[in-house]
């Protein structure tokens, strides 16, 4: 599939399953000074979550333009160093304003994964909070993932909030073993939740119950919520068998686009699979 083919079929499997297909909005977000630049999916949701706003709808899906290039996600220093992060990106989201919560979004996401996009779920590993136990028990039991599959992390790795204010809450990530040769330390073997490269965070399910003041006290949220958010870029390095984001036809148009006056020391590779920037 082309990266334009995956982003349509993540939209319309949950478009299918009731959600509003939802446009992507502003990198510079309205009425809300808290951000610099729009940072994830839920941004425009966020006073829904809060239950600030109401809206004819209670489930939405989107491709969100997103950018993180400082404040709380910052990923600018590890661009040029990894082979999965980005400043711009699209990330793919699905949303419930307080209509379904863990039992339902989990399901609806491994459905997906496995079985729409067909990745192979032996090489699939999931993390969730510290002390989440309905998670892990919907992972376990309703989904089947053996217990040596699924690994508790505490909250640095497996608690979101959008910023230090704001909704935020316990997530359940979805990792992709993408073998011993897409390791970033030569690692020859290892094991998950190793971070040398080999496994890739491809999908964050974040179940909302939280406002977080700046004194950091958690106020419950008016109804659990989700917030999902899976980056394009790094779904379509899965389904293309790519290592590197900057490998798939998402950028590799661009690049080659690019005209050789403005680069006149570099020499670009002769097909769009070899570009690495």
């Amino acid at each position: 599939m082309t990266g334009h083919q995956i982003r349509q079929l993540f939209l319309e499997y949950f478009q299918q399953h009731g959600h509003r297909i939802v446009k992507s909005s502003s990198l510079v977000p309205a009425n809300d000074p808290t951000l610099l630049f729009t940072n994830a999916g839920m941004n425009q949701f966020k006073d829904v979550f809060l239950g600030r706003e109401k809206r004819d709808y209670v489930r939405a899906a989107s491709s969100q333009k997103c950018v993180r290039a400082g404040g709380k996600h910052n990923d600018l220093e590890n661009v040029g160093k990894t082979a999965r992060h980005h400043t711009f990106f699209e990330m793919l989201g699905n949303f419930s304003f307080g209509d379904y919560f863990k039992s339902e979004a989990i399901p609806l996401a491994w459905n997906l994964i496995t079985r729409e996009y067909g990745i192979d779920q032996d090489r699939l590993w999931i993390t969730i909070y510290q002390d989440d136990e309905e998670a892990f028990a919907i992972w376990n039991q309703k989904v089947g993932i053996s217990s040596e599959r699924v690994f508790r992390l505490g909250e640095k790795d497996n608690f979101w909030a959008m910023g230090d204010t704001g909704p935020c809450g316990p997530c359940s990530e979805i990792h992709f073993d993408q073998g011993p040769a897409a390791s970033e330390s030569g690692h020859v073997e290892c094991q998950f939740p190793c971070d040398c490269g080999r496994y890739v965070e491809i999908w964050n399910l974040v179940f909302m119950q939280f406002d977080c003041d700046s004194s950091g006290k958690l106020t419950p949220l008016p109804r659990p919520s989700i917030d999902t958010g899976m980056g394009l870029e790094r779904i379509t390095a899965v389904l293309q068998g790519k290592t590197s984001n900057f490998e798939t036809d998402l950028p590799s148009g661009i690049m080659v686009s690019i005209p050789l006056s403005i680069f006149p020391c570099v020499s670009l590779p002769t097909t769009p699979e070899r570009l690495l920037f």
